[in-house]
């Protein structure tokens, strides 16, 4: 299959990433690579990716199946709020 150009902003870094997966790739995997992309060290799990507002399941779901697209823009954020003073 050939792969999908996606957007992807990681907002610990306020980066966005360009990258280019197949449509059979894992939303944890891509989540994996951008956050990588991004140089950000905080594991992956406590992060989550959200298409078109809302969350997408990581477990087996593929982009495909999520219905993502080409040129979409995806966001990967902290799972856990974190507190402003």
């Amino acid at each position: 299959m050939n792969p999908i150009p996606l957007r992807v902003m990681v907002l610990d870094t306020w980066e966005e990433i360009r990258l280019e997966v197949p449509p059979t790739a894992l939303v944890r995997d891509l989540k994996a690579e951008a956050l990588t992309a991004a140089r950000v060290r905080t594991p992956a799990d406590e992060y989550l990716v959200k298409f078109r507002g809302a969350e997408l399941a990581e477990g087996t779901q593929t982009l495909g199946d999520a219905g993502v697209v080409a040129n979409a823009g995806l966001i990967v954020l902290a799972r856990a709020r974190t507190p402003v003073r």
